[in-house]
């Protein structure tokens, strides 16, 4: 599991970009510069990704994210943990998405 990803944490979609769901694909678009990488100014997740990412609605803490996930999935929460974990680390790192108070 990540050093930076707190379990007990809450995070939510920056209000810096746009999110659309395009043939079951979330795309997302920054709208300022030093958000998502440069030489690539869109930012897709796959199925998979996209179930994460509507579950970071800073609601749910990392921990209830994983639990949903996993009743949905029908596997356990340690498998589900790392890939969580990492999805929200290189969404934070590209400033996608914010830690909640």
């Amino acid at each position: 599991m990540s050093d930076k990803i707190d379990l007990d944490r809450i995070y939510a979609p920056s209000e810096d970009i746009v999110v659309r769901e395009i043939e079951g694909e979330i795309v997302i678009v920054p709208l300022v510069s030093g958000i998502g990488d440069m030489e690539d100014e869109l930012f897709t997740l796959n199925e998979t990704g996209r179930d994460i990412w509507n579950k970071i609605d800073g609601s749910r803490t990392v921990a209830a994210v994983i639990r949903e996930l996993a009743e949905e999935y029908e596997a356990p929460a340690g498998l589900l943990e790392g890939d969580v974990a990492g999805l929200l680390e290189e969404l934070l790192v590209r400033k996608m998405v914010v830690e909640k108070e």
